[in-house]
């Protein structure tokens, strides 16, 4: 292994000379000087050795690796080819003490944009791409592509480099990737999210440092689309612990650890309660409870989607007869529908069966369909259900009014009943002039087309006032009541009834 390395060494500081358009062009002149010099003898030893010399420091293999490493889309060089610059990099700052960094970028929904404007618009974007990574860098930085929608880019090894400057360079290149793409006509829109580690010296080996990135990257993801994430060692703990609930999440409804917990919903006209919304939670035995940001793309990823719907639903309609059993006034439940589950072609006649078994009339269901679902669905079978279900009497809630795009016609092919604006919209609403206008014009729309409204993420006072003088009918968030278990809800419901007794009714003026 010793006689191995100087040879790699020596074919990486020596190939390029020779394998240059100066040498290969010499290589004629060579062999008439050879025969004038030392006659046959002599240019046959140079036409044998000279192959040779090249086959021995892997200049043949490394030319067929090079063209078989490259993207026909892009030009970059793939997988196989970045590792060996990144092990290459590593070996210099680990000799010389020099800086460098590996950032991994991922374009967001790239698949949804393929299958929305075709593989060859998505084929042109991730070309722009590469190229705008290329102008956001300096000469001698590598760009790799290692997968349709990931990239990847290692630094050259330099005396000065720091988090901060990596944090700019990210900033840059995402910048430079979220400019608008000219398409056949069309301004396409692209957000990326990138993970990075600085490597200081040569910290571990080049796996390593590539695994960290990753790392890091994936914990981006889980932050949101157009994120940046540095990797701490903090992560790897995260990462490890997410790959051991991937493998629990499967066994973890059937164990009665994942149960809903419900939020209330109020009235802003009378303060009473108009119903609670059931919201996945798990408690895990060793963990504590989980958030749903990190369970429930678990459970999309292992098809457990339409098993959770299932198991919601019954706990939801059995807590709102146990509400009904002890006189507690509680109108309605609502219970979120995955587009997995709206897919069944027997939903309706599941639901209706819930409903009969529990002696329930369809008004106490309020099915939750997030606006993305509903604006990114063509498929037929989605709005059969939909309908299907307000027509048995369902009410049919748009969650997250205001982030996926759902058109106005939407909301009458759909057969919505309520939207349900957005928290993004009603955060600091009291002291916003733009948020107040963004939702008066939501209201406005809404009260046209004959549909309620619910804000969701009100936690304060001043926006629950704000929202009731603009005609929002109902509220729901943590500063209404924040989501608990079924055990608390009747000692909520009862405190919060003495508090209407008290206080005056929070309500639009009508005068």
């Amino acid at each position: 292994m010793a006689t191995i390395d100087p040879l790699r060494r020596a074919s990486r500081w020596i190939a390029p000379g020779l394998m240059g358009p100066p040498a290969l062009a010499f290589l004629p002149a060579l062999s008439l000087a050879t025969f004038w010099i030392g006659g046959e003898t002599a240019l046959l030893l140079v036409s044998l050795g000279v192959p040779l010399i090249f086959a021995a420091l892997g200049m043949f293999s490394r030319s067929g690796a090079t063209e078989q490493t490259r993207d026909t889309v892009t030009g970059l060089i793939l997988r196989d080819g970045f590792a060996e610059v990144v092990q290459s990099v590593h070996q210099a700052t680990a000799r010389t003490g020099m800086r460098s960094a590996l950032f991994i970028l991922e374009i967001d929904d790239f698949r949804e944009l393929a299958n929305r404007h075709g593989q060859e618009a998505a084929n042109s974007v991730a070309h722009c791409c590469s190229e705008r990574l290329y102008g956001a860098l300096r000469q001698g930085d590598t760009v790799a592509r290692l997968d349709d929608n990931r990239f990847a880019v290692c630094l050259k090894a330099v005396r000065q480099l720091d988090l901060e400057l990596c944090v700019q360079l990210s900033g840059r290149m995402q910048s430079a990737i979220e400019e608008p793409i000219a398409l056949d006509g069309l301004s396409l829109y692209v957000s990326c999210s990138i993970g990075f580690c600085l490597n200081a010296g040569g910290d571990g080996d080049s796996k390593e440092w590539m695994r960290a990135a990753e790392t890091a990257l994936a914990d981006a993801r889980q932050s949101g689309p157009s994120s940046i994430r540095a990797y701490s060692t903090d992560m790897k703990r995260r990462a490890s612990t997410r790959q051991d609930l991937r493998k629990e999440v499967e066994v973890a409804l059937e164990k009665g650890q994942i149960i809903p917990w419900f939020q209330p919903q109020i009235s802003t006209d009378t303060g009473r309660v108009t119903g609670f919304e059931a919201l996945a939670r798990w408690l895990h035995p060793a963990h504590g409870m989980i958030p749903p940001s990190d369970f429930l793309p678990l459970m999309e990823e292992t098809g457990q989607m339409e098993k959770l719907g299932q198991t919601m639903l019954h706990h939801a309609l059995t807590a709102i007869c146990a509400w009904d059993k002890v006189g507690a006034d509680v109108p309605c439940i609502g219970v979120n529908f995955a587009g997995d589950e709206l897919r069944n072609p027997g939903l309706v006649e599941q639901i209706k069966w819930a409903l009969d078994r529990f002696d329930l009339t369809p008004d106490r269901l309020a099915v939750e369909v997030l606006e993305t679902v509903v604006a990114d669905s063509p498929d037929d079978m989605v709005a059969r259900n939909i309908r299907g279900l307000a027509g048995l009497g369902c009410r049919i809630d748009l969650d997250d009014f205001g982030t996926g795009h759902a058109s106005i016609a939407s909301i009458r092919r759909f057969s919505v009943s309520r939207i349900k604006i957005d928290r993004s919209f009603v955060l600091k609403a009291d002291q916003d002039p733009d948020q107040q206008r963004m939702i008066a014009a939501i209201l406005t729309m809404a009260e046209r087309l004959g549909v309620s409204t619910l804000a969701e993420g009100v936690e304060t006072v001043g926006e629950h006032a704000l929202l009731a003088q603009l005609g929002c009918d109902h509220v729901q968030g943590f500063g209404i009541g924040r989501p608990m278990p079924f055990e608390q809800t009747l000692d909520w419901i009862s405190n919060h009834a003495a508090k209407l007794t008290e206080a005056p009714i929070i309500g639009r003026d009508v005068g």
